[in-house]
């Protein structure tokens, strides 16, 4: 097994369940780490024996794009993809910030953290 991390992926975009937030949008932070079977793609050298990360970044943007109320909600949403569209991921973790939140006073970021495993996932979940 591996791990491939994805780190500090910004992203603008417009999720909240206050109507200013879904209207003017923020900046997100998304940072991924994989757990995989890394041990061919080293011996083969071959991209398509890999997670490849940057189909990793596409679907966070992608799936960033939708607006959401729940950071929640598009966590699960970034991790069905990855469990659908690439058969190597065994495990994954995702944790989405949302930067300079509007909830009264000085704070950097909220974030949220959500974990799957491919033998606890059902798939289209």
């Amino acid at each position: 097994m591996g791990i491939i991390k994805v780190e500090n992926i910004r992203v603008f975009a417009h999720h909240g369940c206050l109507k200013e937030e879904t209207k003017i949008g923020c900046d997100y932070r998304v940072d991924l780490k994989i757990k995989a079977d890394l041990q061919t793609s080293a011996k083969t050298d071959d991209l398509s024996d890999t997670v490849n990360y940057v189909f990793l970044n596409r679907i966070v943007r992608e799936e960033m794009l939708k607006p959401s109320k729940l950071l929640e909600t598009v966590a699960k949403r970034i991790l069905n993809r990855i469990f659908n569209e690439d058969k190597l991921v065994d495990k994954a973790t995702i944790c989405v910030s949302k930067l300079n939140p509007p909830i009264g006073g000085d704070v950097e970021m909220v974030t949220i953290k959500m974990t799957e495993k491919r033998k606890n996932y059902i798939l289209n979940s």
